[in-house]
This record gives structure tokens, C-alpha cells and sequence, in this order.
């Protein structure tokens, strides 16, 4: 019989294993795909880093914390890219942004299970902003509705000041404000008699003063510090860090802090005036903190709730609303409490 020819002979391996074949290389749609994911991941997984840090840092962290529920949307984009792209490594890496995303967007307050003594007094509270006073019809209309017995408004200038204080003569005879035009013009209305009215020092203004409600004494504050726009960081936190003084300085008795605070539940500066005071969100004990009140008006959703009612755990909470205010840029917040005695 022949010989196989050498060319047909079997190679001589000496028992080691074959070579694994090269991984084939991306096509250019694919690279192009997993740049686009790679992109989409930065801006995300910083701002849920921020908040989980619990920090604001700078421009334009403030800013995007607004958003921090909305960046699930290029995350989750992320991650279908990265799939697409057959990335292991980068769809690992866009899975655990989405995971940082979601996990810093919880709520900011556990639930907590509070018993309270019997109900002293129901108390209707009305926040709004009226936008530079453009609101302040809707405004009156909407308290001629709804009947409040305490009315937080912001942005009051002088002619809005003195249209509520007209309107409502009788049903809220009360007040603490600070007269000044445009933004800086803010008007607290109570049907309840109020003294030791004081103000934050602040751009634009914050009044606050002391009622008797069912024979306790209830500190009331108006909030509306400056927003955080770009190169305006400091002030917007200074501002925030006297309102989460006040709310230290009354860390005891009833205390109701309501208003326009430019700073939603994902911003530490916030959440510090929570801690400072005892506070508790009236949206979140209602199970509506993430119900959005800016902006109502242009070419944006609403995407952001940056109007709140904080109150001590003096008060329970029975039902919030967020209203629509012709003229102006932010939803109203209508909430629903009862003062209670000892427990």
C-alpha cells in the first residue's frame, strides 16, 4: 500500500489544545452603536452618584438632580444599545447605571408608622406660586373654591398683595408679608390671628409668623428661596441652609414650612431641612412625591415637584391636590391636615 503524501499527513499537535478562533470584528454599524450607548451613560450614572453621595456639588449637578427620575430614560437606552451592540462588558456597566438610577430615585423618607393623639383641628393649606403676580385671579378663584384657612403665596407683588387682602377681607383677616415687587413679593393669609412675625433674610421674601390653632401655638414659614440657575449656586444653598436654621430653631411645637423651595426631594440641600426640623413631607406621607408642579406652562412637561408642604408630626395628614393656576408657571398645593393634641 502507498503512503499518504507528507502535504495530507495529519499536523503533529503534541497534545496541545487548538488555537481559540479570533472573535470576529464589529461591523461599523455595531461600533457605532455601542458609542452611541457609551455616550448615554456619563450624565446619568453622575447625578444618581451625586445623590446617593448626598450632594449637590455644582453647576450642572442642581440641575440635572431635577431630572434624576427622567435620566432612567438614556440608561435604559443605554443598556438596549449595548445589547444590540453585543458588548457584555458595556451592557454590565449601562445595567448598573440603570440600577444606580432607579434605586436613587426611591422615595427620600421611609414610611414611617406614627401613632397620634386625637385630631384637635382640621386645617386646609393652600401653597402657590402666581408667577410675578400674573396668577392672582386664578388665584382668588381658586380660595373663593377651595375655602383655605392658611394661604402661602409667592412672587406677590404689591398689586397682588392688596387683591387678596381685598377678596378675602373676612374669610382670611390675617397676614404677614413682605411688600415688594415682582418675584421678591410674598403674602402668608391666615384666618387665624398671627404674632411674632419675623422674615428669613433672603432675594426674595420669606415671612413667617406664630397663630394659636385650637389653643396651640403653630409656627407658620413661608419658603421661596433663590433657584439654583448657573453661577447662582451659592446663594440657592445659603438661602435653603437659613430656612433648614429655622426649621432647627423650632425643632419643637407645631411647625408648618410651605412654599416655592426651587429644590426637589433629590437635592440634599432640601432633604437637609427635613432632618433639621422633624419635617416630613406632606406629598410623600399623601404617597405623591413625585407628582410634578414646574413647569406648568411652555414648551416643557412638568417634570419636577419643587412646591411642598413640611410639616412637623404634629399633623396628620388627610388628602393633597395639585391644582392648575392660569398665569402661572407652577401647579398650586392643596392639603388637607389635622393638628393633633398630645399622644
Amino acid at each position: 500500500m502507498d503512503r499518504a503524501p507528507a502535504a495530507l499527513a495529519a499536523p503533529v499537535t503534541n497534545g496541545a489544545a487548538p488555537a481559540a478562533p479570533e472573535p470576529p470584528p464589529l461591523r461599523p454599524r455595531h461600533r457605532l452603536t455601542a458609542w452611541a450607548a457609551g455616550l448615554l451613560l456619563p450624565v446619568p450614572a453622575l447625578i444618581s452618584a451625586c445623590r446617593l453621595l448626598d450632594t449637590d456639588g455644582v453647576t450642572p449637578v442642581p440641575q440635572l438632580l431635577s431630572l434624576l427620575p427622567w435620566l432612567a430614560v438614556p440608561a435604559g437606552l443605554g443598556v438596549l444599545l449595548a445589547a444590540v451592540a453585543r458588548r457584555r462588558a458595556l451592557a454590565f456597566l449601562a445595567v448598573l447605571v440603570l440600577v444606580a438610577v432607579g434605586w436613587s430615585s426611591l422615595p427620600y423618607m421611609p414610611q414611617l408608622v406614627t401613632s397620634y393623639g386625637l385630631p384637635l383641628a382640621r386645617v386646609r393649606v393652600l401653597v402657590a406660586n402666581v408667577e410675578f403676580g400674573q396668577g392672582t385671579g386664578a388665584l382668588i378663584d381658586t380660595v373663593r373654591r377651595e375655602r383655605p384657612q392658611l394661604v402661602f403665596v409667592s412672587e406677590c407683588d404689591r398689586a397682588c398683595g392688596r387683591a387678596l387682602t381685598t377678596a378675602f377681607a373676612t374669610e382670611l383677616p390675617h397676614r404677614a408679608s413682605v411688600d415688594a415687587e415682582g418675584s421678591a413679593g410674598s403674602v402668608l393669609l391666615s384666618a387665624y390671628p398671627l404674632s411674632d412675625e419675623g422674615v428669613i433674610p433672603a432675594v426674595m421674601g420669606m415671612p413667617g409668623a406664630t397663630t394659636k390653632i385650637a389653643g396651640k401655638s403653630v409656627r407658620l414659614q413661608l419658603a421661596h428661596p433663590m433657584p439654583p440657575l448657573p453661577g447662582q449656586i451659592g446663594p440657592w444653598k445659603r438661602e435653603l441652609g437659613r430656612i433648614e436654621d429655622e426649621a432647627a430653631r423650632r425643632s419643637t411645637g407645631p411647625l408648618l414650612l410651605a412654599g416655592d423651595f426651587n429644590a426637589s426631594q433629590d437635592h440634599a440641600a432640601f432633604r437637609a431641612i427635613l432632618a433639621a426640623g422633624r419635617l416630613q413631607d406632606a406629598a410623600r406621607r399623601a404617597h405623591a412625591s413625585r407628582t410634578p408642579t414646574w413647569p406648568a406652562e411652555g414648551p416643557l412637561p412638568l417634570f419636577v415637584q419643587i412646591d411642598h408642604v413640611l410639616v412637623s408630626e404634629d399633623f396628620s395628614v388627610r388628602s393633597i391636590r395639585f391644582l392648575d393656576v392660569d398665569g402661572s408657571d407652577h401647579r398650586a398645593v392643596l392639603t388637607d391636615l389635622d393638628l393633633r393634641g398630645e399622644r
